[in-house]
C-alpha cells in the first residue's frame, strides 16, 4: 500500500469515527430531551388531575359556588399555585446519581458512572465536554464487553481503577476549587481548568486504549472458534 492509500484510508477511518461520534453525543442528546419531555407530560398530567380534584372538591363542599363562595373565590387561586408548585419542584427535583464505587459490580460500572459524569457536564470547563463526551462514548461501548470481563482479571482490576476512582477523583478534586480560582495559573503553572481539561484527554486515551485491547481478545477468540469450526467440519467432509 503506498503513502497516498495509506493516508487516504486513515483520513477515511478518522471520518467515520468523527461521525460516529457525532451520532453518539446526538443520540445522547435525544435520549435527554425524551427524558424530560416524558417527565413534563407527566407533571401537566398531575397539574390537570390536582387542579379537578381540588376545583370539584371545593364546589362539592359549598366552598366555591355556595354562601363561602366569596371565599372560595380568593382561597381556590392560592391553593392551586401552591399545589402546582409543589407539584413542579418535586418532579423536576433531579436526584444526584451517586458516584460508581471501586466494590461495583463489573456489569453495572459502565452505566452507574454515565449516570454520574452526566451530571457533572455543567460544572465542568467548556473545553473539556470533547473529552467528556468521548469518555461517556465509550463506557456505552464498553457495557457488553465488561459483563463478559472476569472481574479478577488484570483488564478488570485497570477498568475498574480508571472508572471508579480516578476518573471521580479527577472531577470532584476540580469541583471543590473555588470558581474564581479556576481559571487562574496554580501548581506547575497551569490552572484548574487545564488540569481537568488534559485529565479527562488522558482518562480519555487510556480508556481508548483498554477498549482496543478488550476488542483484541474478543478478535481472537472469535478468530479461534471460526478455525475450530472449519478444522472440524472440513475433516468430518473428508471423512465421508
Amino acid at each position: 500500500m503506498s503513502s497516498i492509500e495509506r493516508i487516504i484510508e486513515q483520513a477515511t477511518t478518522l471520518a467515520r469515527q468523527l461521525s460516529e461520534e457525532a451520532k453518539e453525543r446526538s443520540r445522547r442528546k435525544r435520549k435527554r430531551a425524551r427524558r424530560m419531555l416524558k417527565r413534563l407530560v407527566m407533571l401537566l398530567g398531575l397539574v390537570a388531575l390536582s387542579t379537578l380534584v381540588i376545583v370539584v372538591g371545593m364546589i362539592s363542599t359549598g366552598l366555591l359556588f355556595g354562601p363561602r363562595g366569596v371565599e372560595g373565590l380568593v382561597t381556590l387561586p392560592l391553593v392551586l399555585l401552591s399545589v402546582w408548585s409543589a407539584i413542579f419542584y418535586f418532579g423536576l427535583r433531579v436526584k444526584p446519581a451517586p458516584r460508581a464505587l471501586p466494590s461495583t459490580d463489573m456489569k453495572l460500572l459502565p452505566a452507574r458512572t454515565e449516570a454520574w459524569l452526566e451530571e457533572q457536564r455543567w460544572a465542568l470547563p467548556a473545553p473539556a465536554q470533547n473529552s467528556l463526551s468521548s469518555i461517556l462514548t465509550r463506557l456505552e461501548a464498553l457495557k457488553p464487553q465488561m459483563e463478559s470481563l472476569d472481574p479478577q482479571s488484570p483488564r478488570a482490576f485497570e477498568l475498574r481503577r480508571l472508572i471508579a476512582e480516578e476518573l471521580p477523583e479527577l472531577v470532584e478534586g476540580y469541583r471543590k476549587v473555588p470558581r474564581a480560582l479556576r481559571g487562574r495559573p496554580s501548581l506547575g503553572g497551569q490552572s484548574p481548568d487545564r488540569h481537568v481539561i488534559d485529565g479527562l484527554a488522558t482518562i480519555d486515551e487510556q480508556m481508548a486504549q483498554l477498549e482496543t485491547q478488550l476488542s483484541e481478545q474478543d478478535l481472537r477468540a472469535l478468530a479461534t472458534q471460526q478455525r475450530y469450526l472449519e478444522l472440524k467440519y472440513k475433516r468430518d467432509r473428508k471423512l465421508e
